[in-house]
């Protein structure tokens, strides 16, 4: 049994409320800081990895590069959860930059593509750790009429690493070296981690209500991390080793079936209505958003013959809509029910990989894959966003810090799954360099017909009321 914490709760009257208000505004900048390191770390290394995995000659791992980075974060995420219910959000947000840190640089330094993996590997566990505390600092420092409008400002720190990260990261590993697109992270990292530490005092506090009976999670935590390690690995090695392969996969799937139950709420298999409809689509929606975007740049590259950095400029457009998403559905006057902003999240995602797909073809200009991923970018602002708010609202005060794990728990599965499965694709069906549009062509019909289930069931994260 795990005990829980009472979250602070702010008496002043919610319309009153600015988000730059003097007891908010240092603290709101210092959690859009780290944001924004973290931001621009995920920019700029969706930008290089193309470059970096042939310098290294691990095309063929391209995809484990980034589903790895999300096993080790869904450990990372449920460690979190757990350790702030019951001593607050201060211990897990230090350890995560100390990783996130460290993962950055042994990726700099990596002389081989599988020290890379491991690499993104420390980088998600700090990653995983540092999302679930800062949902924490959000729900203890604010109030509820706030938090969409905090959520929006944190939204709002992809802005300038969206503007700014494709084109660095681009001229790095075209002319200097993809090394620094790592290396040159730390400084911006550390900086924002010594800017959020001092505005975290006082957060942390022992429990105030009776705890909810709850066993430990950590457990079904490593059981589903190393069941995604094996099911990814296997994925990787079907092509190739199919009889040890199909062990691997199988394997996998065994252990996840054992570990997930225990880390989503109950009744989320069957998509009971509101909270657990909410965690689950949190997956849903981002596994069809990053299984379509990981394998962007590497189709703008490898098709379409851009240049890295115009392939990672690609990218820019959905960072910032998605960004104009969130404060959109964070505006006090919106009157919008939560599920049809899910639901037009969903439509809009599957909008964008439709023209992804399209622009495949030599006969389309390359420009529509930007295009389309702009319409996408959107959707997530709309959708996940508001997928986040409603966690926190359905969530009883000693569950904030477990929900909001579980929350961030599916949207590592979901991606894991995606970016695993769009990897295992690639793997296959890209056996030579002149492998055409076809393995891209079906990466995008498997997110998009995951983007239409979403779509059909996003009218259950309202709660039953009877």
């Amino acid at each position: 049994m795990i005990p829980s914490v009472t979250l602070t709760t702010v008496t002043s009257d919610d319309a009153d409320l600015r988000l730059f208000a003097p007891q908010y505004r240092a603290l709101v900048v210092g959690v859009v800081g780290i944001v924004v390191a973290v931001a621009f770390e995920a920019i700029a290394v969706a930008t290089a990895m193309p470059v970096a995995a042939r310098e290294l000659h691990g095309l063929r791992g391209y995809g484990l590069a980034f589903s790895v980075f999300l096993t080790t974060s869904l450990l990372g995420m449920v460690v979190a959860g757990d350790m702030s219910d019951r001593r607050g959000p201060v211990r897990p947000f230090t350890i995560a930059a100390v990783s996130f840190a460290l993962g950055l640089l042994v990726a700099g330094l990596a002389t081989s593509m599988w020290l890379l993996v491991v690499a993104r590997a420390v980088q998600g566990f700090g990653a995983g750790l540092n999302i679930v505390s800062l949902y924490v600092v959000v729900a203890r420092a604010f109030p509820a009429g706030l938090r969409p409008r905090v959520f929006s400002a944190i939204s709002s720190g992809w802005i300038l690493p969206s503007l700014v990260g494709p084109p660095v990261a681009g001229l790095l590993a075209d002319h200097v070296s993809w090394r620094w697109v790592f290396l040159g992270v730390l400084p911006l990292l550390l900086g924002a981690a010594l800017l959020v530490r001092p505005h975290l005092a006082g957060l942390d506090g022992p429990a105030a209500e009776t705890p909810t009976p709850r066993r430990s999670r950590l457990g079904a935590a490593v059981l589903a991390a190393v069941g995604a390690g094996l099911l990814q690995l296997g994925g990787q090695l079907l092509s190739g080793h199919p009889a040890p392969a199909v062990v691997l996969v199988v394997a996998g799937v065994a252990l996840l079936a054992f570990g997930v139950p225990r880390l989503l709420p109950a009744g989320a298999f069957r998509l009971g209505r509101g909270l657990p409809t909410v965690v689950v689509l949190r997956g849903v929606l981002a596994g069809a958003f990053f299984g379509t975007e990981t394998f962007i740049p590497l189709m703008l590259v490898e098709q379409r013959s851009l240049p890295t950095t115009l392939a990672g400029a690609s990218l820019t457009g959905a960072a910032l809509t998605w960004s104009l998403g969130a404060w959109l559905q964070g505006r006090p006057a919106l009157r919008t029910p939560r599920s049809v902003l899910v639901t037009l999240g969903f439509v809009s995602v599957l909008a964008g990989i439709g023209l992804v797909a399209v622009a495949t073809s030599d006969a389309v200009p390359a420009a529509t894959a930007a295009v389309g991923w702009i319409v996408a970018g959107l959707g997530m602002g709309l959708g996940l966003t508001s997928l986040s708010v409603l966690v926190l609202e359905l969530s009883p005060v000693a569950d904030q810090g477990v929900n909001a794990s579980a929350l961030q728990v599916s949207d590592a599965l979901g991606s894991i799954v995606m970016i695993g499965t769009a990897g295992a694709v690639f793997a296959a069906l890209a056996t030579d360099r002149a492998h055409g549009a076809t393995p891209y062509l079906v990466i995008d019909a498997v997110m998009a017909t995951v983007c239409v289930a979403g779509a059909l069931v996003a009218h259950r994260v309202r709660p039953d009321t009877r």
